[in-house]
């Protein structure tokens, strides 16, 4: 073959995209979203039943563990949810994904769910007191005057729907997770058996 023989070039294909992902282990179906509460289209009836309560996240933290080959991460989430009519519940869940997190401390919430004896103003009937841990939290009643209140304190008593009360932490606490129980603990003293 001579150099006027010479075949034409042609470019060389491309070589494949490497996805990131096949390094991690096998792809998860649409099954294992739909299990664990991932996207897809088969998890809409849970939003739809989730969508009664309102909820609020307190705390969000990441977490370590150290381990041989190195530091592991999970999430720590502190959520309060409630339907604004008397019912309100505060959980903790643990997870290596936030939205798994998320879900479980949804699920602990619902758990620890109680059922508050309101006034026909959306009041509490007594004074209520409570110590949990380090904080210490009073509830009064005071008519006319909303919500006060500071704190996580305040989340709970919101998405319990109870208003015209003054909440004051006798404390100098700043942890929210204790600040909420320590009002789930109060309000308990007024809920329905």
């Amino acid at each position: 073959m001579d150099d006027t023989q010479k075949k034409p070039v042609t470019a060389a294909p491309a070589p494949a995209a490497i996805d990131p992902r096949s390094s991690r282990g096998p792809r998860r179906g649409r099954d294992d979203q739909n299990r664990r509460g991932g996207g897809g289209r088969g998890n809409r009836g849970n939003d739809e039943r989730r969508s009664e309560f309102a909820q609020k996240i307190i705390g969000m933290r990441r977490v370590a563990r150290v381990m041989a080959g190195g530091r592991r991460f999970n999430f720590s989430v502190s959520i309060v949810i409630g339907d604004k009519k008397g019912r309100v519940g505060v959980g903790m869940g643990k997870a290596t994904d936030t939205a798994l997190a998320i879900e479980k401390a949804t699920r602990d919430a619902k758990k620890h769910m109680i059922t508050l004896e309101l006034t026909k103003n959306h009041s509490i009937p007594h004074e209520v007191d409570a110590k949990y841990c380090s904080s210490v939290v009073a509830i009064r009643p005071s008519k006319g005057r909303g919500l006060v209140a500071g704190s996580a304190v305040r989340t709970v008593l919101e998405l319990a729907g109870v208003s015209d009360v003054t909440a004051k932490l006798l404390t100098r606490s700043k942890n929210p997770i204790n600040n909420a129980r320590v009002a789930m603990k109060a309000l308990g003293q007024i809920a329905k058996k």
